[in-house]
């Protein structure tokens, strides 16, 4: 390339840095380091709000900024504090965030301090603004028909109704966690029927644990989607899809169908190990971008619960020409 042609590359780079980095650039990622389980909620104003899961599980902290990248180094703030004793004592996990009729929601899975395996279902609520200011009283439980191990609850309408998603072990033992679906009567109380819409059946989500979890949707093109992850959160965690037409019974679980294979995955030459636990939101142009947490190494010391460094990341999808998500699996973010 001769000077001439270097200098006007150069000068397109200086004024109009996005014309060529756009592409490559576009996520400063990680997002944001040691947090998984990320949940980015963006309101009508365009503010983004992240809330993740915090490798000491001991406390809900929130980050605010006006864009995706501007997380990164945005403050962050505890706005609440596992209990020392008691329910809400311990594995403090998989928080969202939701605005639902004018007041904020946080949905969120503790054990108890004396029994931390003892999981459930939890609920804060706070009418300011903003979230990150005022008080979050804790609304309670979310009550499940059968009372067993439940976690990563996340919450939807669609037509005029509310209806929540979780994990939960709906069979005892060692057969792990599914995914269950209510309606729900209002932002913390569940109708029922507890409809389950995936159990843990192929190989790729028995590795180790078998495990349904972290439920997301997104819909497109008249269908529902929903993401969730699968097998134990090292190397070999990630993620599975099911989907319904948009008009069909939600409750009814024969209407809902379920990739027979993972949708994304760890790709080593990518070093993008065990992604997952991901939430969906759109960047300032409306694209539909993906927030999911992964380990940039696979070999972990110890169990993969104590290894920090699950890191938030962002990534755009794509659409297929049959209105299926695309998640690009052999390409970095």
């Amino acid at each position: 390339m001769n000077l001439l042609k270097i200098g006007l590359v150069m000068a397109i780079a200086f004024v109009f840095p996005h014309f060529l980095f756009s592409q490559s650039l576009e996520f400063e990622n990680p997002i944001a380091e040691k947090r998984a389980d990320p949940w980015v909620y963006k309101t009508d104003g365009g503010t983004y709000y992240l809330i993740a899961t915090v490798p000491e599980y001991d406390r809900i902290v929130i980050r605010k900024a006006d864009s995706i990248n501007g997380l990164k180094e945005a403050e962050e703030k505890t706005v609440w504090h596992k209990h020392k004793e008691g329910v809400m004592g311990a594995h403090i996990w998989a928080p969202e965030l939701h605005k639902i009729d004018g007041k904020w929601y946080i949905y969120f899975a503790a054990g108890e301090a004396e029994n931390i395996w003892n999981i459930r279902m939890w609920v804060l609520s706070n009418p300011s603004e903003n979230p990150m200011e005022g008080d979050w009283t804790e609304e309670g439980q979310i009550i499940t028909d059968q009372s067993s191990f439940s976690l990563d609850a996340t919450t939807f309408e669609h037509q005029g109704k509310r209806y929540m998603i979780w994990a939960q072990n709906v069979r005892g033992g060692e057969h792990g966690t599914a995914l269950v679906l209510s309606e729900m009567k209002d932002p913390t109380t569940l109708t029922g029927p507890e409809i389950v819409l995936t159990e843990p059946e192929f190989s790729w989500e028995r590795i180790k644990y078998n495990v349904n979890e972290g439920p997301a949707l997104i819909k497109n093109n008249g269908k529902i989607f929903v993401t969730y992850s699968a097998s134990a959160t090292n190397h070999n965690y990630c993620v599975g899809l099911l989907w319904i037409d948009e008009e069909a019974d939600l409750l009814n679980k024969d209407n809902w169908s379920k990739s027979p294979g993972p949708v994304f995955y760890t790709n080593e030459d990518l070093d993008r190990y065990g992604p997952g636990h991901n939430s969906f939101t759109t960047n300032e142009k409306g694209d539909v971008v993906m927030i999911y947490h992964a380990r940039d190494y696979k070999e972990i010391k110890g169990h993969e619960l104590s290894d920090p460094n699950r890191a938030t990341r962002a990534r755009k999808i794509r659409w297929t020409e049959s209105g299926f998500p695309d998640f690009m699996q052999h390409k970095g973010d």
